[in-house]
């Protein structure tokens, strides 16, 4: 007789990464994801409801306590389904393991698209979806399995014009590494005073490319003009997925469109491994707008829709409330912190 299948935790980062690529799971689901959250005040811990052996459902879970007895839970980009028919029994499980963690909350930000099937089982688990989001509720996704020709043709006019102008104005896009990472902050450091948008400190840019470097998930792209880098972008790729998770782009020589480069650089870097789509990371979702879409530049969103692509919306995030009265406190925290009050 098959024993039910039960919670059990995944100490082996390989067996996690291997079982979660044969599902198609996010980078953020990853042993190397998990690694660098814990380097930055969360504790991960990877949970898998399996029987005899087959993994039917999986999550990795980021514990963050924000005060004394108040701990939030948050799975991003999960949880990760081997069988439709898991989740319900999944979430069944996985809110029962968090509370005896101590959660007074378990925040979920699915990585399937809104309207699925599957948000009927978030909601009969009595999970409630909010519009405070941490990972972008929209974006655009690029299909790589098309030729490059193909690719090119998708693109408004004037992107494949800068592309061919950025090879001939002696932009050279080129392969970063570690060494390469001050130079990286400095042009975040750019861009977000120019673009008016909050960025992490130069530790956080170097634990996340060589923890993930070091597993072959991550290329930092750079794009010079005489040896100088202008702009650099940080693209991940995981089982069939490549994401623009971050770029950054000096004031001096815009007119050389390093920008355009590197995406078409990291696009056939991309394409040639593997991956069947690229992810641009984040852009306005008017029914549902997340917190890095309100940061979003109208002219980044305007960049981002010129190589084409289709606009994926997520289901968003939904919060499982344990603790009606530490939840208030949270929201009324996060109000009181995004208003500069804090």
């Amino acid at each position: 007789m098959t024993r039910p299948p039960s919670l059990s935790t995944i100490a082996d980062a390989a067996l996690w990464d291997n079982w979660l690529a044969a599902q198609n799971g996010s980078i953020l689901q990853t042993a190397a994801w998990g690694a660098l959250k814990q380097q930055f005040g969360w504790q991960a811990e990877r949970v898998a409801f399996a029987s005899g052996g087959e993994i039917h459902a999986a999550a990795q879970i980021l514990y963050r306590p924000l005060a004394p007895a108040l701990t939030i839970a948050y799975i991003p980009r999960g949880p990760v389904l081997g069988a439709l028919e898991s989740l319900a029994p999944f979430l069944q499980a996985i809110t029962q393991h968090v509370r005896q963690r101590g959660a007074f909350l378990l925040k979920l930000e699915p990585d399937w698209q809104r309207g699925d099937v599957r948000d009927d089982a978030l909601r009969a688990a009595n999970a409630q979806p909010t519009a405070e989001t941490i990972q972008p509720s929209a974006t655009i996704h690029l299909d790589l399995t098309a030729d490059l020709d193909t690719l090119l043709a998708r693109m408004k006019p004037k992107w494949r014009y800068n592309i061919r102008l950025a090879e001939k104005k002696a932009v050279v896009v080129r392969a970063g590494s570690s060494a390469d990472i001050p130079a990286f902050y400095i042009l975040m450091q750019l861009t977000g005073a120019r673009d008016h948008f909050a960025i992490h400190g130069i530790h956080y840019y170097r634990a996340a490319f060589e923890l993930l470097a070091a597993r072959d998930h991550v290329r930092l792209f750079v794009a010079e003009f005489e040896n100088k880098p202008l702009a650099m972008i940080f693209v991940t790729a995981f089982a069939q997925q490549a994401i623009y998770l971050y770029g950054a782009s000096s004031n001096a020589e815009r007119n050389r469109m390093p920008n355009h480069a590197l995406h078409w650089a990291a696009m056939q870097w991309a394409k040639a491994r593997g991956c069947t789509h690229y992810d641009l990371w984040g852009v306005p979702d008017a029914e549902h707008e997340s917190s890095d879409a309100e940061n979003l530049p109208s002219s980044l969103h305007q960049f981002k829709q010129g190589f084409g692509g289709t606009i994926i919306r997520y289901s968003g995030a939904w919060d499982m409330v344990f603790d009606p009265v530490r939840y208030k406190m949270y929201q009324l925290a996060r109000r009181i912190r995004k208003s500069g009050l804090g």
